[in-house]
């Protein structure tokens, strides 16, 4: 690709239908779903970590103030989180899919269904293998390099001082 054929991703999947030459980006457990249910096609799908695009795609953040003071919050809330995620994952999410629609009754059933199964397939919360909500050094260290390499950090900034592996191993 080159630069003038960039656009900004606004959410829309009709120009990606109407080109079949065409890259989008989007969310594994929704574009797709939408590609298909418009256009009747099931597209071809990279994920960014396969292409050596190793960040850390969704995180919890939390004030260092708050970590210093109340540990135990924090500690607790990533022990209830994993454990929803477990139970989505691993049981029957139902429960899970009542609550969302509860909260967003414009929600259908069947695209929840599918968002579901392509986590799992894709191994998108479990990852390699690792316990759901670890992080890694290394990891950190490989996307900040790249950043760098990039132009988005400048190399003396101190990316040891972003995350905490306190709660997450």
């Amino acid at each position: 690709l080159s630069d003038d054929q960039l656009e900004s991703y606004n959410f829309n999947s009709q120009p990606f239908i109407d080109d079949p030459q065409s890259v989008q980006q989007g969310y594994l457990s929704s574009e797709p779903f939408a590609i298909k249910k418009a256009a009747g096609f099931e597209p071809v799908v990279h994920l960014l970590a396969d292409h050596g695009f190793s960040a850390y795609a969704n995180t919890i953040e939390a004030s260092d103030k708050l970590i210093a003071e109340n540990p135990d919050l924090i500690n607790r809330f990533l022990t209830a989180s994993r454990q929803g995620w477990e139970d989505y994952l691993n049981n029957d999410p139902q429960p899970a899919f009542d609550l969302i629609q509860q909260l967003n009754p414009d929600m259908p059933s069947d695209k929840l269904a599918y968002a579901h199964s392509k986590m799992i397939e894709y191994n998108i919360v479990t990852g390699n293998g690792e316990k759901i909500g670890s992080m890694s050094a290394d990891r950190w260290k490989e996307f900040y390099e790249m950043s760098v390499e990039l132009g988005i950090y400048e190399s003396e900034f101190d990316h040891e001082k972003a995350y905490t592996l306190e709660f997450s191993n």
